[in-house]
């Protein structure tokens, strides 16, 4: 396995050993000890799964309290995923850092808690998934919009991407209120 660690501390780009014939292939996408090495949590409480059409856009989510850690990987098609920093008092608030996920490379994106997440489907349709290290708790739950000039995330798209209302609705990082939003921890 090889790990890479971003621009942005704690956000890593996890590239798991793949074993390949001609039969097909096998791959470890998940090993307590070993991703707990580098820095991962031990214990998963929930995974998730999205199939989206090209072009469709899901984010930028966070949860406060009750932030939640994803390892997220795309199953088939490709999308490029994105994690905001938006931890009040961090060294890199409002800096993103953007991967291309798809099913063929198998590369998986730790976003920890205390960021904003969201990702654009690239190839025709999608298949997304992820762990969590916290339940969803849609009462906590904040959307930044997804193209804040602040924050000025560059996404891979001409397109208009498709969204939903509340990602439509998602806030200027700068207009949500500090206390609804995660602190960092040094």
């Amino acid at each position: 396995m090889k790990v890479t660690q971003t621009d942005i501390p704690g956000v890593l780009l996890i590239e798991p050993k793949i074993h390949g014939d001609e039969r097909g292939f096998f791959v470890e996408t998940w090993q307590r000890e070993r991703y707990t090495e580098i820095g991962i949590p031990r214990d998963f409480v929930q995974d998730n799964m999205a199939s989206s059409k090209k072009g469709v856009l899901r984010g930028l989510h966070l949860q406060h309290p009750n932030a939640q850690g994803k390892l997220v990987q795309v199953l088939d098609g490709e999308v490029f995923d994105v994690a905001v920093d938006v931890r009040r008092g961090s060294p890199w608030f409002g800096k993103w850092v953007g991967v291309h996920l798809d099913g063929k490379q198998r590369r998986q994106f730790w976003v920890p808690p205390g960021f904003a997440h969201g990702y654009v489907v690239l190839s025709e349709m999608a298949v997304f998934s992820y762990k969590c290290s916290d339940f969803y708790h849609p009462e906590n739950e904040l959307s930044v919009l997804w193209n804040d000039p602040a924050i000025g995330i560059d996404w891979p798209t001409e397109l208009q991407p498709t969204l939903s209302d509340k990602d439509r609705d998602g806030l200027l990082l700068n207009d949500i209120s500090p206390e609804k939003l995660p602190e960092y921890e040094a």
